[in-house]
């Protein structure tokens, strides 16, 4: 199992819903160990009831509480930086360069990167951020840019189909160390219309040749 998607949102507009937050991350570390997954994707929270800055606390002082459950399960958490365009409905951390240096402010093992080409491939700054992650890079998901853009999560392109660079996006991974599995995550309304085979297939063909 390459990863489980997903931990995380970890904003509230209320402390009383900290509790709860705090048992669905839990209960996501638990099917994480039981799959024996490669890592638990974080998809931190958008602000809630206050300002980036607090959102951004909030993940932060979420994920050190966490930290030591997953180090206890064997369950390494991956901080996925997303799109800005997301920031208002899926997470407040928006840029790889601040991904790394949340986990670094973090300073434990356990948490790193979930690396996304959708996510940051727009940034200037990306290759040099994925090598400063190094070997705190615990997954690397490939889709592509496509556009019309119908929904911010759901217009992905296979691999081939877009803008992006894939074959540099990867370069730069495997050059930042990472050997692990590299895993297609197109999520899409005209994907998900046709049949699985087909999908899997238009997977393998896209990478394969990029």
């Amino acid at each position: 199992m390459s990863s489980i998607c997903r931990g995380g949102m970890f904003t509230h507009a209320d402390p009383t819903e900290v509790g709860a937050l705090r048992d669905d991350n839990r209960r996501a570390i638990d099917e994480a160990h039981a799959l024996d997954a490669d890592c638990l994707v974080m998809v931190c929270g958008a602000p809630r009831g206050g300002s980036l800055e607090r959102a951004r606390r909030q993940i932060r002082d979420g994920l050190a509480e966490l930290a030591p459950y997953a180090t206890a399960a064997g369950v390494r958490l991956a901080v996925e930086p997303m799109h800005p365009m997301m920031i208002a409905d899926r997470s407040a951390i928006s840029s790889l360069s601040e991904a790394n240096d949340l986990v670094e402010e973090l300073g434990v093992d356990v948490v790193g990167i979930a690396l996304d080409a959708y996510h940051v491939f727009w940034d200037v700054t990306y290759p040099a951020e994925v090598a400063r992650a190094g070997a705190r890079i615990y997954s690397v998901q490939v889709c592509d840019w496509v556009t019309p853009i119908h929904g911010q999560l759901s217009s992905r392109g296979m691999p081939g189909e877009g803008v992006i660079d894939l074959r540099a996006f990867v370069d730069h991974a495997e050059a930042a160390g990472y050997s692990g599995l590299i895993e297609v995550e197109v999520l899409s309304d005209l994907w998900w219309a046709r049949q699985p085979e087909e999908a899997l297939q238009a997977a393998l063909d896209g990478f394969g040749n990029i």
